[in-house]
């Protein structure tokens, strides 16, 4: 997984991130703007632009708290991923 391109496409669901701000990993994401709903379409752009799947067990309000939970969750479903397809 690119970690820039990761970065991007979650930056672009943090409407309370000002553009030129660090990105810190352990804040809390709510902090930035991101609710349930765009929670929903951040899976959606993340799963699209990265080519990974979230598994459902992964759904949780734990995976969704932080840029580093959601990094490695999405990295664990990136590696899965390779894994089944090597």
């Amino acid at each position: 997984m690119n970690e820039n391109d990761f970065d991007v496409v979650l930056r672009r669901h943090l409407k309370n991130l000002p553009e030129d701000a660090e990105l810190p990993r352990d804040a809390p994401l709510k902090k930035f703007g991101l609710d349930s709903m765009q929670a929903v379409e951040l899976l959606f752009d993340l799963e699209d632009e990265l080519g990974v799947v979230l598994p459902d067990e992964m759904m949780t309000g734990d995976t969704f708290a932080t840029a580093e939970s959601l990094r490695h969750a999405v990295g664990t479903a990136a590696d899965d991923s390779a894994v089944g397809t090597s």
